[in-house]
């Protein structure tokens, strides 16, 4: 990933709390001798290692599990907060017009080799963790023990496990650090302006750099 050294996010507790507030990775294999890339929920295990351990699994049907032991490696992406940003949020550009769009965003890049895992009792401990965490906010959460066990057997039979010890973990977060002072705060106001989720969240990663020259 091309990361300028203002943009580079190198923390990994940072990382780390990207990937899960933003769970949803796509991950991308060579498959056929062609890249093949899946969407799928993570949990990250920061004690799996140096650098962390992603947990997922896949459909029993979908054949990217079944290359897994012999590739090279994969590449799970993790996309944060992201924003269009208009030069008229900048002062400078008021000043002297020197000024174009850019988008401004957040992502981590997790690289290692990835195995299958078949083994029924991980497969129900995974998917019981995942549900946990995903419906911790819910009202009434449900729970992987609500449903019949018959079903629940028959539902872990039709999905495979899929771990990755975290060999090499990349952050870009590109929130306007190579603009001056004044122009942040002016993309910050901007942002918060739009008053959506996402504009917010983007807002309050500017704010984070907006102190600096």
């Amino acid at each position: 990933m091309y990361s300028p050294q203002p943009f580079a996010e190198p923390r990994l507790d940072v990382l780390h709390d990207l990937i899960r507030s933003h769970p949803l990775g796509t991950f991308v294999v060579i498959q056929d001798g062609e890249l093949c890339a899946n969407h799928m929920p993570f949990l990250i295990d920061p004690g799996g290692g140096e650098l962390g351990t992603l947990r997922a699994h896949v459909a029993r049907s979908n054949p990217v599990w079944r290359e897994l032991g012999g590739t090279a490696g994969a590449l799970a992406i993790f996309q944060g907060p992201q924003s269009y940003i208009t030069p008229s949020w900048y002062p400078s550009k008021h000043a002297d017009g020197k000024a174009v769009p850019t988008w401004n965003y957040a992502v981590a890049h997790a690289y290692g080799a990835p195995r299958a895992i078949e083994d029924r009792a991980w497969l129900l401990e995974h998917v019981t963790q995942l549900t946990r965490v995903q419906e911790a906010h819910q009202a009434l959460p449900w729970r992987v023990s609500d449903a019949p066990q018959a079903y629940l057997e028959h539902m872990i039979g039709q999905i495979v496990g899929l771990e990755m010890p975290i060999a090499k973990l990349q952050g870009k977060w590109k929130v306007s650090q190579n603009r001056n002072r004044a122009d942040r705060l002016g993309v910050a106001a901007g942002l918060e302006a739009q008053a959506t989720d996402r504009s917010r969240a983007m807002a309050a990663l500017v704010m984070e750099r907006a102190g600096s020259p």
